[in-house]
């Protein structure tokens, strides 16, 4: 089903605006059955190679990871909806629908496995904690499970200091797994809250709370899951075992890309080393400048 996905992407993309190309996208993934959407889950945290960078599939994948993410709080029994693109906003709002009095804004994170590097910028906390306002209790950032830290990093700082929730695509495929919905009798409200429970933890000193930050929420998820630490750990087993089946696939997409440029001919090599660096827009962009200069 994500291949299948990534293919609708790619059709859209070259078919109307960018806004109807949204919305073909979002009828798409909230008809899909729960089965078929839960394969989607368990994958989208995780963007394919065949997507160019900075390109207009690209941005609508990203618009797909937030559709996504707002069925899947649906699924868990929240009221949710994917904002329209704005700047300066979380993409996502939730609130309870069981009489919790809460309400949250998410954010949903992809990456790609050739990503040589994350930083505290890459996840935006802060930026995420302001946009939950003064309207919204919690902050939630949703991203792949293995490209979190996996030790002390500034992320966890600012999540401890903000209150910002982290978790992964993988924490929240595991509750859909296993059919956990707020309801009046159960609540999810201190799971978006876990960073502060973290960060009251008077059994910790800050550093330590850096260190065990995601082993805690994995403590948390896995409760709420109702799992034991080993039933547990077997899904965190199954969900590697799945990105190292997506990471083979991607070397062997690049693997073709590399047997299709070592047929070109010299010319187009060179062709194809002009449209890589852009040379031809970055000399556009200095004309236009210059003739507004010059009138």
């Amino acid at each position: 089903m994500f291949e299948k996905l990534i293919k609708f992407i790619h059709t859209v993309a070259s078919a109307g605006s960018f806004k109807e190309a949204t919305h073909r996208i979002r009828e798409y993934l909230d008809d899909m059955s729960k089965e078929n959407f839960l394969e989607i889950v368990k994958n989208i945290g995780t963007i394919p190679e065949n997507i160019m960078h900075d390109s207009t599939e690209e941005k609508l994948y990203s618009k797909a990871s937030d559709i996504v993410l707002a069925r899947c709080f649906r699924l868990l029994g929240l009221a949710s909806r994917a904002l329209d693109e704005r700047a300066d906003s979380a993409d996502i709002i939730a609130q309870s629908s069981s009489g919790y009095q809460y309400s949250l804004v998410a954010d949903a994170k992809c990456f790609r496995l050739s990503r040589t590097a994350r930083n505290q910028k890459d996840f935006k906390v802060s930026n995420l904690s302001d946009w939950r306002g003064a309207e919204n209790e919690y902050a939630v950032l949703v991203a792949p499970y293995f490209q979190y830290p996996q030790r002390r990093s500034q992320i966890y700082s600012k999540a401890l200091e903000n209150n910002v929730c982290l978790i992964s695509w993988e924490h929240i495929s595991l509750l859909l797994e296993n059919n956990i919905e707020e309801t009046e009798q159960f609540s999810l409200e201190s799971l978006w809250n876990s960073s502060q429970m973290i960060a009251r933890d008077s059994r910790l000193a800050f550093a330590s709370r850096q260190d065990c930050f995601l082993e805690k929420i994995d403590q948390f998820v896995a409760k709420k899951a109702g799992l034991s630490a080993v039933d547990y750990e077997k899904a965190l087993e199954k969900y590697k075992s799945y990105l190292i089946i997506r990471g083979k696939t991607e070397i062997e997409y690049w693997n073709r890309q590399i047997d299709r440029i070592r047929q070109y001919s010299r010319e187009e090599a060179i062709d194809e080393l002009i449209r890589a660096h852009k040379l031809n827009e970055k000399i556009k962009v200095i004309l236009s400048y210059i003739t507004k200069l010059e009138n």
